[in-house]
């Protein structure tokens, strides 16, 4: 389980990203974060696994206080938080599979990872993990060579290999056309559960975030002022999340995407 707890961070410019946010995050549920541009989404899930710090209340995760971790302790917990990046965050000049087995770099030691000498274990899992998203045929190629799509799932690979218990996952699909931005987010869910992970997802598209979350958060100024089911986001609640706007037409969209489903 993941809880967070008065989660605050308050930029050195006196802007207040998050504001004293509490959620409890159950083991395997996929919970959806929306909100305008600035609500906080990308901060919270980087207060998480510390890439940003918090200004005050903590995070714990299967008991462990993150917020407390040591430099060390910090490196050994972020072993079971797997990131997954907008703008994929691959290294372009290596391999599909070389940039599946960075993701072991937090098991291995420093000298096996700088000559790329992973276990058999862990080339065997990666090779694995591309044959279940459909990119075992692209093991060798560049990244620089690869769709949007395909960068994507090279790294939900990455965040996997590490055999994680939560994924954050960060606008997955911003950068995506809309077919490909349901496959990925089809595939997250698939995974985990899957592999019973828990899953954070940022994400702006309303509608896809009614289709595959199990949980939807909304954040409005850092705070959480919406916490139900997809099937809970009324245009009511929309606009409190949002602003106001006529949302109708979102709204019977949803529900015309489930009738084809």
């Amino acid at each position: 389980m993941l809880k967070l707890s008065a989660l605050t961070k308050r930029y050195d410019t006196g802007d207040l990203a998050l504001n004293q946010v509490d959620l409890e995050i159950p083991d395997a549920q996929v919970l959806a974060l929306i909100g305008p541009s600035g609500a906080g989404k990308s901060t919270l899930i980087r207060c998480v696994n510390r890439l940003v710090e918090p200004t005050s209340g903590s995070a714990t995760l299967n008991d462990i206080n993150l917020t407390k971790l040591s430099s060390r302790g910090l490196r050994k917990s972020r072993r079971k938080m797997g990131m997954i990046f907008q703008e994929y965050a691959l290294v372009e000049r290596l391999t599909v599979m070389e940039n599946v087995l960075s993701g072991r770099l937090g098991y291995v030691g420093f000298w096996r990872s700088y000559f790329r000498k992973f276990p058999k274990d862990d080339i065997k899992e990666a090779f694995r993990l591309l044959d279940r998203v459909g990119l075992l045929e692209m093991a060798d190629k560049r990244a620089d060579e690869l769709s949007g799509g395909q960068r994507q799932r090279v790294g939900i690979c990455r965040a996997l290999i590490q055999n994680p218990d939560l994924l954050l996952v960060d606008e997955p699909t911003a950068s995506l056309d809309p077919k490909t931005s349901r496959q990925i987010m089809r595939l997250i869910n698939e995974l985990c559960s899957e592999r019973g992970l828990t899953a954070i997802i940022n994400i702006h598209d309303v509608l896809l975030a009614q289709m595959f979350a199990q949980r939807i958060v909304g954040l409005a100024n850092g705070e959480v002022v919406y916490d139900g089911k997809p099937e809970g986001l009324t245009p009511e609640v929309l606009t409190q999340i949002y602003g106001e706007e006529d949302w109708t037409a979102t709204i019977e969209k949803v529900d015309e995407e489930d009738e084809e489903e």
